[in-house]
């Protein structure tokens, strides 16, 4: 094993951060789990992610907001973390055209209460935060590249996540603080979030209960599976030469499936027939998309390896597994 990293990961009781705590300390790391546990959807799903976690050595969790600039200063202060995996956020497009001020704290306020914590801090060497896909919009050249514009968000969370690169870029020049951006692609598997299409499809396949279709199925996303994302956001986290200031890069599947076969596969894994309802495009959706890995992959080899037909039996048998069906 290498270097012990002492890590603080925001968002400990989400989807992604529950997996990137278990990996992390299973790589020998000491990890440090900050959630505010809010009821964006079941706290009982979050509470059971971190019984998963248990207690193990190396490993303990804080309530906090993030949101709140003295409470996050005061624990980077008291645990002196070498490393931030800053993944809380609010997340959800849809949910941001009705509930925009949550945004504006999650997103916005906790994302700089982070960097105001980082700059302060004399232990911290490397900050990994969350970005997301949704910043590339609509109007962005296929595959996205990480060089592209990204200045036309179709969502408000788009917005907050791309204002967050660009405090981070900030916050880089100003005090020479490393940053690594992730822009994931729509990430799915066991223990995932209960707003995502993926759950949604299969709790209603499930329940012989219609699933609503948008722009009447004529969209097509990039899935990446959760172990694919979590095996590189480690070997990120874990990056000895930090002389490189702000940069970003695109974690996804980079293999676009259309809504309609990923529902045929998602029937298939749930062993029934799919009824759909097809719907005009949503508010702050997007039609497709499409990650170009040149960047990652150069840099640290990445590769995902398991596709939908393999994933999605995953998180259904979880999912049975879980909810006893």
């Amino acid at each position: 094993m290498g270097e012990k990293l002492r890590v603080i990961v925001t968002g400990a009781a989400g989807f992604i951060g529950h997996h990137a705590v278990k990996a992390l300390l299973n790589a020998g790391h000491d990890v440090l789990g900050l959630d505010n546990l809010n009821d964006y959807y079941d706290l009982k799903l979050k509470t059971d992610r971190l019984e998963q976690i248990g207690s193990p050595a190396g490993f303990a969790f804080e309530k906090a907001d993030i949101a709140d600039p003295a409470k996050v200063e005061t624990i980077f202060g008291r645990y002196a973390p070498t490393h931030v995996l800053h993944l809380a956020a609010q997340a959800g497009v849809r949910y941001s055209i009705d509930h925009p001020f949550s945004y504006i704290d999650s997103n916005i306020r906790g994302h700089l209460s982070v960097l105001e914590a980082a700059r302060r801090s004399s232990s911290l060497r490397h900050v990994v935060y969350a970005s997301s896909s949704s910043v590339y919009g609509n109007d962005a050249a296929i595959p996205f590249s990480e060089a592209d514009p990204a200045d036309k968000p179709v969502s408000l969370y788009a917005a907050t996540k791309r204002a967050d690169e660009l405090l981070s870029e900030s916050y880089a020049r100003l005090y020479n603080i490393p940053q690594t951006g992730l822009r994931f692609f729509t990430v799915y598997g066991p223990w995932g979030r209960p707003d995502m299409a993926y759950w949604l499809f299969t709790k209603a396949i499930l329940d012989s209960q219609p699933i609503k279709v948008f722009n009447n199925g004529e969209l097509e996303r990039d899935f990446t599976y959760i172990d694919d994302v979590i095996d590189v956001v480690v070997k990120i986290v874990e990056e000895k030469d930090t002389a490189f200031g702000h940069r970003l890069y695109n974690i996804g599947g980079s293999r676009p499936v259309p809504i309609k076969r990923f529902i045929n596969v998602i029937a298939s894994a749930c062993g029934r027939q799919a009824e759909c309802v097809y719907r005009p495009m949503q508010k702050g959706d997007v039609y497709r998309t499409h990650a170009d890995l040149t960047r990652i992959s150069r840099d640290y080899g990445y590769e995902p390896t398991t596709d939908i037909e393999t994933g999605i039996p995953r998180f259904v048998e979880w999912y049975r597994d879980y909810f006893g069906k």
